[in-house]
Order: structure tokens, then sequence, then C-alpha cells
């Protein structure tokens, strides 16, 4: 059974100051921004969202006090390239801040939907590009392009302008799958503001892989099994959730949810049984690096989101069945290029899931046998953003635990394989899928019961034979402070059990011990280029497992603010340059998580899910077991006589 809700965003008077921009606020964003004089012929809206209160008037709120709502919004000249910031008082009806975006300093604003949209006819008026295709035999009205973000990389013809990299791909028929047929050796760079292929590399000729790629095709298509009997999962009295506009209610969490088209799925103050633990918490960027350092591929690196704001890319979940059980959906309105609200249906899944053995123990001393179950609640979005789809799920506990699950599926970017010494991986004959990462930065604004906390880090350590340590069996854990933001730059060690406590030293429990929650990486590879790239540079948050900063409302995401052709060390790196005190404070704990990607031939043509993620679980928060009131199941489900 589901159920699709319409947040509290529907109503024309916010009921919150973290209530998401409403369809008519959107109107009215555009109207201001017009009536300035701002939106001529030429502009289009790149991004629109809610300008988030400070934390301070947030916490300070209390219902009925009145609510000053502002929306960020970002301009492109498509006519000049120029890009625009703004604050836009939507209470006032006035323009707060404007400030154009230096695109030789600062980086261009994202790429825009409509600039990729006419691309393929500037390939078929570039003479280089046809006499690229013909002499492969091909027939270019059939080559599908796949523009791509450039980076930087030290061209000084591309200074200032606004470029993409435009990657070919053949298509036979409207029901081939173009990824299947890489057009390897040769790229364009297109200027999107001059709607011009300004270069054309024509590295080397290679074979056009010819088998097809979708995945029912033959003479490879697999028959649908038969053999599996339908799984039904029922919640005959309803979900244990409760929903208020955009705030949750289960078990003893509260929160509420956002949503923003750069960060996707977000969500705030979270808290358990009354206890504050994370004031918002979100996946601010995320990179892909590839490893081919072919003159054609060398560029292929992007970032999802601050360079192509994932979120506008939401699958509707109309369109296929991502949950089971007693779901509930919410729709979420966003802005598109032309300043109008877009409805996207769907968007959000709310539901719970069975998940196993919560405690469980059977006593040889006094007979007890007792074992309960686990639950949790998931809120989760899936998007595709080009050949790759991604699905976002934040997993609550009812032990406290807080848990994020990043799911990659869809179809590896293709080339042609080069042989054994190459770059990729063969996934079909004389198709290659290079070696690549999927790293994510997530943001956490943590609020360990209560905005004064700190950060440890714990190794497991052996202690070294001797007098207290005769039979050397002993180890213990070993924690080592983190008071500046110059000392809190951390890499997992596996090897060391290495995790993160986070913790409030103004708060203790019943045993004196400081409250807290642990951060459990998942220790996977962070970046694998060269200290030296341009990646490194532009991508410096994934140099780290983790970083901690002051909380600073300004500093909202980890490669900066405009990531597409900055040409590098912006975001993190220059927000721990100030070297703050994290010692007791207001903090934000940011952690690098993902894949490292050899592909393989299951891959192919459609990848089963891949999983990312880390967690945050409770570490003297509470006094004792907190899941000790989960009542048994009933013996209808477990036994039968």
């Amino acid at each position: 059974m589901t159920a699709t809700i319409e947040p509290a965003q529907k109503t024309d008077a916010p009921d919150h100051p973290l209530t998401p921009l409403s369809a008519d606020e959107i109107r009215a964003v555009r109207r201001i921004v017009a009536d300035n004089g701002l939106l001529g012929d030429s502009v289009r809206f790149v991004y629109v969202a809610l300008d988030e209160p400070h934390k301070n008037t947030v916490l300070a709120y209390t219902p009925g006090d009145p609510i000053d709502r502002n929306a960020r919004v970002l301009l492109l000249d498509r006519a000049t390239g120029q890009g625009s910031d703004l604050v836009v008082s939507i209470t006032g009806e006035r323009i707060v801040t404007q400030v154009s975006v230096d695109s030789a300093v600062d980086g261009h604003v994202p790429i825009l939907d409509q600039e990729f949209e006419d691309i393929e006819s500037f390939l078929l008026e570039c003479p280089e590009w046809v006499e690229a295709m013909r002499k492969r035999d091909l027939e270019p009205a059939n080559v599908r392009a796949v523009p791509l973000s450039a980076g930087v990389f030290g061209h000084e013809d591309e200074v200032g302008r606004r470029i993409v990299r435009v990657l070919g791909f053949y298509q036979y028929d409207a029901a081939d799958l173009p990824w299947a047929h890489p057009i390897d050796g040769v790229v364009a760079y297109v200027d999107l503001t001059k709607r011009t292929v300004v270069k054309v590399i024509d590295e080397i000729e290679l074979p056009l892989p010819a088998e097809r790629g979708q995945w029912d095709a033959e003479p490879h298509a697999t028959p649908v099994r038969t053999d599996l009997k339908p799984i039904e999962i029922t919640q005959p009295e309803g979900p244990s959730f409760s929903v208020d506009g955009n705030q949750i209610t289960w078990a003893d969490w509260k929160f509420r949810f956002g949503f923003d088209v750069r960060e996707g799925l977000t969500l705030h103050q979270l808290s358990i049984d009354g206890r504050p633990v994370v004031y918002r918490a979100s996946i601010a960027e995320m990179v892909v690096p590839y490893a081919d350092p072919s003159p054609v591929r060398y560029w292929q690196n992007y970032f999802d989101q601050g360079e192509y704001l994932f979120g506008r890319y939401t699958n509707s979940l109309e369109l296929g069945c991502d949950c089971l059980g007693e779901i509930q959906y919410f729709d979420v309105t966003i802005a598109d290029e032309d300043g109008h609200p877009r409805l996207m249906k769907n968007a959000i899944c709310l539901h719970e899931e069975d998940f196993g053995v919560l405690w469980k123990h059977t006593d040889l001393f006094n007979g007890m046998a007792e074992v309960r179950r686990s639950r949790r609640l998931v809120i989760s979005f899936f998007l595709t953003i080009g050949n790759y789809d991604y699905g976002f799920y934040w997993y609550l506990y009812l032990d406290g635990t807080i848990e994020l699950e990043a799911k990659a599926t869809g179809i590896v970017f293709s080339s042609a394989y080069r042989g054994p010494d190459g770059y990729a991986t063969e996934m079909a004959p004389g198709l290659g899928a290079p070696f690549h990462q999927h790293l994510f930065s997530a943001r956490l604004d943590m609020a360990v019961d209560g905005n004064t906390n700190t950060v440890e880090e714990v190794d497991a350590v052996a202690v070294p034979v001797g007098p207290d340590n005769p039979w050397g069996n002993a180890f213990r854990p070993q924690k080592t402070k983190l008071t500046r933001e110059s000392q809190a730059m951390r890499v997992a060690d596996n090897l060391k059990a290495r995790v993160w406590h986070i913790t409030n030293p103004t708060k203790q429990n019943r045993l004196g011990q400081n409250v807290g929650y642990a951060l459990h990486p998942e220790g996977q590879p962070v970046l694998l280029a060269d200290p030296s790239s341009s990646i490194a540079k532009r991508a410096a948050f994934s140099t780290k497992h983790l970083w901690v900063t002051k909380y600073d409302p300004a500093e909202r995401y980890p490669a900066g603010q405009f990531v597409n052709q900055h040409p590098g060390n912006a975001g993190l790196p220059s927000y721990v340059a100030q070297d703050r005190d994290i010692d007791g404070e207001d903090l934000v704990v940011w952690h690098t998580f993902g894949l490292t990607h050899f592909p393989r031939p299951e891959d192919w043509p459609v990848m089963p899910v891949d999983y990312a993620g880390f967690k945050l679980k409770p570490v003297g928060f509470f006094d004792r077991n907190p899941a000790l009131n989960v009542p048994a199941a009933p013996k209808s489900h477990c036994c039968e006589d």
C-alpha cells in the first residue's frame, strides 16, 4: 500500500523556517528577479532553493513566530556566460544581495540542461568532427553526443570560457543502447556560450564495439525466471511513523526533511528521545574520477552535484517501485531553468523495514530466552545522471544508530578496450569500462546533546609486553583529541579499527562518561590520483576521510561554491586554513566515503547495485541499551505448533 504526501510547502504560509519553498514562492522569486531587471531573454535560472536561516534562528523558533523567507538564486546569461549569485527576500520582495561570478577566479555556475540540448547540432556543423566520423565509416547523424564537464588543466585558451568536452557513442536504431558502442579515440571541445566546437582531438582509430547492449537484447537475452515465489510485506495496522508537514516522528526519533537540487535529500534536527544528535545532514558533494590517461580521456572527472546539480534528475517513483511495504511518498517542487515551479511526483520514499535480530540471548543459568527483532525507518530518493543511477538511503534504527547507504547502479561508462595493459576492464568483445572511483562527501552538522562538541580519534592499539602485560595479550583504545582544524584532517585505518567519537564534554551519562556518537567509516580508499594532479586540487575533500570545521553557515560545500571549471583548493582546504579551535565548539564533521570500481563483466550491461556508506552509533549517549523496550514479536510470526 502506498500514499503520496505533498509536504507543508503546498500551503501559502510556511509553518517552519525549514519548510521547503512552495510553488508560489518560486513564482514570487521569478517575479522579483524580473522586476529588478535581471531577467533578459538569454538569462536562465541555474539554481533556486531556500536560503536556510541561521541555526540560532531555527533553534529559537516557536510556532506562531514570524518567518522571514529568503531564496538563494544562481542565474546564467547564456549570451555572455556571465553568472550571478543572488539572495532574494520573498518576504520583503527585494534583492538582498547580488554578486557577479568571476569565472576566471571563482569558476562557473553549474551546467544547464538547455546548454546540452543542441550539442549534436554543433557537432554536425563541425567539419573536423564529421570527418572523424566519416573516416570511421559512421553516419554522423547517428552519433549520440555525451557532453561532460571540462575540469581545469592549465589550457590558457579555456580561461574564462564555458567549456565542455564531448565523447561520442553510436546508436544503430531507436532501441539500441549507445553506451555499447563508444567511439573512442576522438573528443570535441565545445564553447557553450559561443555554441561552437573549438577543437577536435582525433588521437587514434579504434574498432567500434558491435555487440548490442540492451539487457534483453539477443542473442544473450535471458528468459525471466519463474521459480521465485512472491514476498509480501504488510503492516495491517499501518505504519509506525507519523508525518506533520516535513516533520517525521518514529519510535523515539524526530526530524525534518528537505530537498535541494544540489544536495538532494537533506535531514534536519535529528533527535532521539528528545535529545539532539545532528542538526543537519546531507551528501554535499560527490566526484567520479576516471583512471584513463589517454589524450581523449585524461580529463574525465565529474562533480555530479557541484557541476550538474544532480537533484534535478531525481526519479519519479511512479515509474518504478524502489521501496516495499507501507510506503509514503512525498512530492518535491523545484524551479526549472526558466524559473517556473516544476513538480517531481513521488520523489522521496518513506517506509519501515524489518532488519533481522536486534538483540538476543539464551542463558544457561536463569533460563532466559529472549529475542527482539530490529526494524529501521528508511527515507530515500533515487536519481539518474547520464549513465549512472544513484540511490541515497538514510536509515534510523531502534538502538539509536544512524546510517547512510549510497547505492550505485545503472550502466558503467564505456570505452574501447585497449588491452590488458590499459586502464579498463573488457566487458564485452572490444568493449572496455575504465577504472574509476565514486567518492562522496557527507556534511554532518553535529549537535550531540547540544552544540558543544569535541572529536576524538580512537584506535585499537596493542600494549607492549612488559610488567603490566607479561603474556602479551593486552590491547586498549587509544584516544587522541582533535583540537584544531589543521589536526583534524584524517584518514581511516581499518587495521586499527579507527573510529571518531563526537562527544559533548558538558553532558555525562550515569557513569560519568561524556555522551557521544561514533562515526564508523568503511575505510575504503580515498582519491587515488596523484597529489599533483588537477583533480586532487579540485576534489581535495576526497583526499581525507575526515575533516572537522567550526560551524560557519557559509561553509556548505566541500569543493567550494562554484565547482564547474574552478582551478582548485576551494571548499575544505580554504575552510581549515583558518585553523580554528574545535575543542568544545559547534562543529561540522565532513566524511568522505565511496567506491573504487574496477568493473567486472558481471557489471554489464546493467550493473547490480554496489554499496557504500557509513554509520553513526551512540557511544555513551545512553545509560544502557536503549532498545530494551522493543516488544517481542508475536509467536505466530516465528514458530508453528
